[in-house]
């Protein structure tokens, strides 16, 4: 899964949704539909996009196929995100420490 796939999914507000609601645990498409304003047929075309992107992934359960998160694909999105936090944090750091060079020079 690459990271653009899994963003391209994630820009439909249903499908966050789809992966809100499986944040509590696997569904079948019945349950995941139940919370959702669309079709069942419409939360399993969700799903397909969601599983293509490599974040939700399903198990046979009788007749029926239970979804849940792929926590690969979660991480390595996670991953993807993650450098922006740190380089946020760096610059962030950065400033920080300059502020108190400053301050402290210019105390008498």
């Amino acid at each position: 899964m690459t990271y653009q796939v899994a963003l391209t999914a994630l820009a439909d507000p249903t499908r966050r949704r789809v992966l809100e609601t499986l944040k509590s645990g696997p569904l079948p498409v019945g349950g995941i539909a139940r919370g959702l304003p669309v079709s069942r047929p419409a939360v399993s075309q969700h799903l397909k996009v969601l599983k293509e992107a490599g974040l939700v992934t399903d198990r046979a359960e009788g007749t029926r196929r239970i979804y849940y998160i792929d926590p690969r694909g979660l991480a390595a999105l996670r991953a993807y995100l993650d450098q922006f936090w740190d380089k946020a944090l760096a610059a962030f750091q950065a400033e920080v420490e300059s502020q108190s060079d400053k301050e402290r020079d210019e105390k008498p």
